[in-house]
């Protein structure tokens, strides 16, 4: 997991440090960036939240499993924190929709 996310981070610093490149006025390429880019940004909070809820549902599988008597404040934790984890997407998309147009 660790080399993982070095590999990850180490291609964001090289992205970051490629960007300049596109500051360049070209010969009218038609490619919509920002488009481009939203959609990228769009998959990988998706991705986050994916993980993000995925491991909280197993927190809590776990934690009912092991003690059944606080399954209600756990259910309202649970839920609160998957609103909490959802919002991250749903604010991700708003942002793209106003980017876009």
């Amino acid at each position: 997991m660790r080399r993982t996310m070095s590999y990850v981070f180490m291609a964001l610093a090289v992205m970051c440090f490629a960007m300049p490149v596109f500051a360049q006025s070209g010969s009218g390429s038609s490619v919509n960036w920002v488009a481009l880019a939203a959609g990228f940004s769009m998959a990988i909070a998706s991705a986050g939240c994916g993980l993000g809820q995925g491991r909280a549902t197993a927190a809590a599988a776990e934690a009912m499993a092991r003690n059944p008597a606080a399954r209600p404040g756990i259910t309202f934790a649970l839920i609160f924190g998957l609103v909490l984890i959802e919002s991250l997407a749903l604010y991700t998309l708003a942002i793209i929709i106003v980017k876009v147009k």
